[in-house]
């Protein structure tokens, strides 16, 4: 299976995706875009648009991009007056120097970097920033680890999901920081179970493997000590940043 069939595996559940998954904490966002007033902010596979949400409550001007026409449609859908461009991170349909930020909700693992560093530091002014974001699972907390392990095998941490973060986005770009927050959302057995099945490793299961996620999820709500008998519980997130400003031409 490709990375770009799993990337583009979400706008089959783009309701899903965008009722479940997270939000991210505003301080998080705000360090991400990098400016102590309003900007424009390129947002990168924005989804159904979580994140483009968030930048907007704290007043920037945002520019959704989504490959997906699903997902695109869910976003037009979830936050009135936004309308998401079609595009990808190696193609943004926007000029040159647009940009006084570009940000990247849970995608920047999809991205070919070698053409998006270029095409993000296209769009850019000089001292603009770039910065990848994520929500991962905390896994310092025991029953989470234990969802890590069904839905990766022994030995999996949800931080693997990122991949490679890298510390450099190419020569146009300076030093790479890297901060993290932390937050959590309070959800049911059964939002859980629905979160899960945004996940792409679930979206591209076959019907065999997704009842085994299905099974194994419900029975960590059952039988857990943290979670038996709860109708509710925390999960706990740790959001990940890492920016970059565009270097002078």
């Amino acid at each position: 299976m490709t990375d770009t069939t799993q990337a583009l595996s979400f706008g089959a559940a783009a309701g899903e995706y965008d009722r479940f998954r997270p939000g991210y904490p505003a301080p998080a966002v705000a360090w991400a875009v990098g400016t102590d007033g309003p900007a424009r902010v390129v947002d990168l596979g924005a989804g159904t648009g979580i994140l483009s949400r968030v930048l907007l409550g704290l007043g920037h001007t945002v520019t959704p991009v989504e490959p997906d026409p699903g997902m695109r449609a869910q976003l037009a859908a979830a936050t009135p007056g936004t309308t998401a461009l079609s595009g990808s991170a190696e193609a943004v349909p926007l000029p040159d120097g647009w940009a006084d930020a570009v940000v990247a909700g849970q995608a920047y693992h999809w991205f070919d970097r070698e053409r998006a560093h270029p095409e993000i530091a296209r769009l850019l002014r000089p001292g603009g920033m770039f910065a990848p974001i994520w929500n991962i699972r905390d896994d310092s907390v025991d029953w989470v680890a234990a969802l890590s392990r069904i839905v990766g095998g022994p030995g999996y941490r949800a931080e693997d999901s990122l991949g490679q973060v890298g510390d450099s986005f190419g020569d146009r770009f300076g030093p790479v920081e890297r901060a993290e927050f932390r937050h959590h959302v309070t959800l049911g057995p059964e939002q859980l179970l629905g979160m899960l099945r945004t996940r792409s490793y679930h979206l591209t299961a076959d019907a065999t493997r997704q009842r085994e996620l299905d099974r194994a999820v419900r029975e960590l709500t059952t039988d857990h000590p943290d979670l038996a008998g709860r109708d509710s519980f925390a999960l706990p997130y740790r959001t990940i940043v890492v920016r970059a400003a565009r270097r002078a031409d």
